[in-house]
């Protein structure tokens, strides 16, 4: 049994990673690696979500899996340990359904026939939003008290961490020559990609390395496209939607929806769109990532719809030397320079 004082020592090393790290790619497998000294390990999953849908996108993951969109679809339809519905910030399968894990729609229909004994289940959730989702498998035992307390004394500074990696990238040159959309996927109601644009690639080249057979993974598609069946479940009632950094400056959003009309949603397809986020959208994880009052985003918003400091005073109610203060206040957790950086970063362009 691992000790304390290994754990410790894991823990002091895991800071220094989400101090030493700002790309949330290197940061997630140079904190996996430090998890997995001290716990057993043998696959893992772990996307950033967006903060407000908290659908997820941009996964690295390790799953000796063939069918990646199934086990993603019963994630997002399986209602236990769900990381939306955590009460702690980690919790472990076989504890969670007292021994009995095929209370999990997704262990019950899949994992029990690859092996799985347990899954510890993670999510890194701030007061401005939820930044991720881990899960991690064993194929042997179970996970111990120790191990996931843990895993609960990391979540906090990774938390952090996952969120200073989305403000970094608001800082960035917008990506060049990207399509201004939507791109599109055609997907079946069990999430089999039947079409798509011809700019798709170009896109999912950029949100997920390409597979073995080199071709990008659409795991972004496949996110809210579950999501969208989770929605319709009733398992969970957020947007089948999620923002997420592409490249550069640049994010993009994806959408699921049901084509066509007939009777039975369940049968109909499911296109995928991904374009260019909005500007208001933008704002709102900007203001996120920054950690921005409601205050500060109001004034934020009436900046960006080209409001002067004597109209943002009117309009809020409040005097010119206050509106001074709040943008004060913006500007020192930003880092911005001037009210047009500020503008360039939180809305794009």
């Amino acid at each position: 049994m691992t000790g304390a004082s290994t754990f410790a020592g894991a823990v002091r090393r895991v800071l220094e990673v989400c101090v030493s790290l700002q790309d949330s790619r290197a940061l997630r497998l140079a904190v996996l690696d430090e998890i997995k000294r001290v716990i057993p390990v043998d696959a893992y999953a772990w996307l950033i979500t967006d903060p407000v849908t908290e659908v997820g996108c941009a996964p690295i993951a390790d799953v000796p899996l063939p069918d990646l969109p199934l086990l993603i679809r019963l994630k997002y339809l399986t209602s236990v340990n769900r990381w939306t519905g955590l009460k702690e910030p980690a919790a472990a399968l076989w504890t969670a359904t007292n021994g009995r894990p095929d209370a999990s729609l997704v262990f019950r229909d899949l994992l029990r026939g690859c092996g799985v004994t347990d899954v510890a289940s993670v999510v890194f959730r701030s007061p401005s939003g939820c930044w991720g989702f881990l899960d991690l498998w064993r194929m042997s035992g179970t996970y111990s008290g120790p191990e996931l307390a843990f895993l609960v004394s990391i979540s906090v500074p990774v938390t952090e961490a996952l969120r200073g990696c989305q403000r970094t990238t608001f800082g960035l040159v917008a990506t060049p020559g990207v399509r201004t959309g939507p791109i599109v996927l055609m997907m079946s109601p069990r999430l089999e990609v039947r079409a798509q644009t011809g700019e798709t690639d170009e896109y999912l080249r950029l949100l997920v390395p390409p597979g073995l057979d080199g071709r990008p993974i659409p795991a972004g598609a496949y996110n809210v496209a579950a999501q969208l069946l989770a929605r319709e479940a009733g398992v969970d009632d957020h947007p089948a939607s999620a923002r997420v950094h592409l490249a550069g400056g640049t994010w993009v959003t994806l959408r699921a929806a049901r084509i066509g009309d007939d009777e039975d949603a369940t049968e109909r397809d499911i296109a995928v769109t991904i374009e260019l986020t909005a500007p208001l959208e933008r704002l709102e994880v900007f203001g996120r990532a920054f950690a921005l009052s409601p205050r500060e985003m109001t004034l934020l918003l009436h900046l960006i719809n080209g409001s002067d400091t004597r109209t943002m005073a009117a309009e809020m109610f409040i005097s010119e030397n206050t509106v001074q203060d709040h943008l004060k206040s913006i500007f020192r957790k930003t880092g911005a320079s001037s009210r047009r950086v500020l503008l360039a970063w939180a809305a794009g362009g």
